[in-house]
Protein backbone atom coordinates (compact mmCIF):
# COMPACT_ATOMS: atom_id res chain seq x y z
CA UNK A 1 0.00 0.00 0.00
CA UNK A 2 1.03 3.61 -0.48
CA UNK A 3 0.17 6.63 1.63
CA UNK A 4 -2.50 7.48 -0.94
CA UNK A 5 -4.53 4.36 -0.13
CA UNK A 6 -5.41 5.17 3.48
CA UNK A 7 -8.72 6.84 4.30
CA UNK A 8 -8.33 9.99 6.42
CA UNK A 9 -10.70 12.50 7.93
CA UNK A 10 -10.13 16.23 7.47
CA UNK A 11 -10.28 18.52 10.46
CA UNK A 12 -13.70 19.59 9.14
CA UNK A 13 -14.93 15.99 9.40
CA UNK A 14 -14.91 15.09 5.70
CA UNK A 15 -13.79 11.60 4.67
CA UNK A 16 -11.05 11.62 2.05
CA UNK A 17 -7.68 10.12 1.19
CA UNK A 18 -4.25 11.55 0.49
CA UNK A 19 -4.80 11.01 -3.24
CA UNK A 20 -5.22 14.79 -3.85
CA UNK A 21 -1.58 15.24 -2.76
CA UNK A 22 -0.21 12.66 -5.20
CA UNK A 23 2.79 14.07 -7.04
CA UNK A 24 3.71 16.44 -4.20
CA UNK A 25 6.56 16.28 -1.74
CA UNK A 26 4.79 15.87 1.60
CA UNK A 27 5.80 16.38 5.21
CA UNK A 28 3.43 14.50 7.54
CA UNK A 29 3.53 15.66 11.16
CA UNK A 30 1.74 14.52 14.31
CA UNK A 31 0.92 17.75 16.12
CA UNK A 32 -0.33 19.06 19.47
CA UNK A 33 -1.42 22.48 20.69
CA UNK A 34 -0.11 22.31 24.26
CA UNK A 35 3.35 20.85 23.70
CA UNK A 36 6.79 22.31 24.19
CA UNK A 37 7.31 21.76 20.45
CA UNK A 38 4.09 23.61 19.47
CA UNK A 39 6.06 26.70 18.34
CA UNK A 40 7.29 24.51 15.46
CA UNK A 41 3.98 25.38 13.80
CA UNK A 42 5.61 28.72 12.93
CA UNK A 43 8.54 27.07 11.14
CA UNK A 44 6.27 24.55 9.43
CA UNK A 45 4.01 27.32 8.15
CA UNK A 46 7.02 29.28 6.89
CA UNK A 47 8.37 26.28 4.93
CA UNK A 48 4.89 25.58 3.58
CA UNK A 49 4.45 29.17 2.36
CA UNK A 50 7.88 29.21 0.72
CA UNK A 51 7.40 25.93 -1.15
CA UNK A 52 3.70 25.24 -1.69
CA UNK A 53 3.77 26.59 -5.24
CA UNK A 54 6.58 24.16 -6.09
CA UNK A 55 4.60 21.02 -5.27
CA UNK A 56 5.13 20.79 -1.52
CA UNK A 57 2.60 20.38 1.26
CA UNK A 58 2.49 19.71 4.97
CA UNK A 59 -0.21 17.51 6.45
CA UNK A 60 -0.87 17.95 10.16
CA UNK A 61 -2.42 15.16 12.22
CA UNK A 62 -3.25 16.21 15.80
CA UNK A 63 -2.63 13.55 18.43
CA UNK A 64 -3.51 13.43 22.12
CA UNK A 65 -1.41 10.37 23.02
CA UNK A 66 1.52 12.24 24.54
CA UNK A 67 0.79 13.94 27.85
CA UNK A 68 -2.78 14.75 26.76
CA UNK A 69 -1.34 17.77 24.94
CA UNK A 70 -4.07 17.92 22.29
CA UNK A 71 -7.32 17.76 24.30
CA UNK A 72 -9.39 20.08 22.08
CA UNK A 73 -12.06 19.43 19.52
CA UNK A 74 -11.31 19.73 15.82
CA UNK A 75 -12.78 23.25 15.78
CA UNK A 76 -10.65 24.29 18.77
CA UNK A 77 -7.51 22.84 17.23
CA UNK A 78 -8.09 24.57 13.91
CA UNK A 79 -8.85 27.90 15.58
CA UNK A 80 -5.74 27.64 17.76
CA UNK A 81 -3.50 26.89 14.77
CA UNK A 82 -4.93 29.69 12.64
CA UNK A 83 -4.98 32.37 15.34
CA UNK A 84 -1.62 31.63 16.94
CA UNK A 85 0.48 30.50 14.00
CA UNK A 86 -1.43 31.41 10.82
CA UNK A 87 -1.51 27.74 9.84
CA UNK A 88 -3.21 27.19 6.50
CA UNK A 89 -1.66 23.89 5.46
CA UNK A 90 -4.06 20.94 5.54
CA UNK A 91 -4.98 19.65 8.99
CA UNK A 92 -6.78 16.42 9.73
CA UNK A 93 -8.88 14.95 12.51
CA UNK A 94 -7.17 13.79 15.68
CA UNK A 95 -5.56 10.34 15.40
CA UNK A 96 -3.60 7.90 17.48
CA UNK A 97 -0.11 7.27 16.15
CA UNK A 98 0.94 4.39 18.41
CA UNK A 99 -0.58 1.16 19.68
CA UNK A 100 -3.21 -1.21 18.40
CA UNK A 101 -5.57 1.64 17.52
CA UNK A 102 -2.93 3.70 15.70
CA UNK A 103 -4.22 5.14 12.45
CA UNK A 104 -3.24 2.84 9.53
CA UNK A 105 -1.38 5.72 7.86
CA UNK A 106 0.91 6.03 10.87
CA UNK A 107 1.39 2.26 11.06
CA UNK A 108 2.56 2.48 7.44
CA UNK A 109 4.81 5.51 8.05
CA UNK A 110 6.52 3.94 11.05
CA UNK A 111 7.01 0.63 9.24
CA UNK A 112 8.60 2.42 6.29
CA UNK A 113 10.76 4.71 8.43
CA UNK A 114 11.44 3.23 11.86
CA UNK A 115 13.02 5.35 14.53
CA UNK A 116 16.22 4.82 16.48
CA UNK A 117 17.27 1.19 16.80
CA UNK A 118 14.42 0.16 14.51
CA UNK A 119 11.67 1.19 16.90
CA UNK A 120 8.39 1.81 15.16
CA UNK A 121 6.93 3.74 18.10
CA UNK A 122 6.59 7.48 17.76
CA UNK A 123 8.20 9.00 20.83
CA UNK A 124 6.38 12.37 21.01
CA UNK A 125 4.47 15.10 19.22
CA UNK A 126 5.97 16.72 16.12
CA UNK A 127 7.58 13.59 14.72
CA UNK A 128 7.86 14.27 11.00
CA UNK A 129 7.87 12.00 7.94
CA UNK A 130 9.15 13.24 4.57
CA UNK A 131 7.47 11.63 1.55
CA UNK A 132 8.67 11.99 -2.04
CA UNK A 133 6.54 12.73 -5.11
CA UNK A 134 5.96 9.00 -5.65
CA UNK A 135 4.55 8.47 -2.17
CA UNK A 136 7.67 6.82 -0.75
CA UNK A 137 8.63 7.61 2.84
CA UNK A 138 12.12 9.05 2.52
CA UNK A 139 13.04 10.04 6.06
CA UNK A 140 11.76 10.31 9.61
CA UNK A 141 12.64 13.25 11.85
CA UNK A 142 12.55 13.46 15.63
CA UNK A 143 10.36 15.99 17.45
CA UNK A 144 13.53 17.93 18.31
CA UNK A 145 14.35 18.41 14.61
CA UNK A 146 13.18 21.94 13.89
CA UNK A 147 11.46 22.54 10.54
CA UNK A 148 14.17 24.92 9.33
CA UNK A 149 16.82 22.20 9.81
CA UNK A 150 15.02 19.81 7.46
CA UNK A 151 14.26 22.31 4.72
CA UNK A 152 17.33 21.28 2.69
CA UNK A 153 16.00 17.72 2.47
CA UNK A 154 12.69 19.11 1.24
CA UNK A 155 14.46 21.29 -1.34
CA UNK A 156 16.43 18.28 -2.58
CA UNK A 157 13.16 16.47 -3.37
CA UNK A 158 11.54 19.46 -5.05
Amino acid sequence: MSIYDFPVETIKGDQTSLEPYKGNVILIVNTASKCGFTPQYQGLQSIYEANKDRGFTILGFPCNQFGAQEPGTSDEIQEFCELNYGVNFPMFAKVNVNGDDAHPLFKHLTAEAPGILGSKAIKWNFTKFLVDRDGRVVKRYAPTDKPETIEKDIQDLL
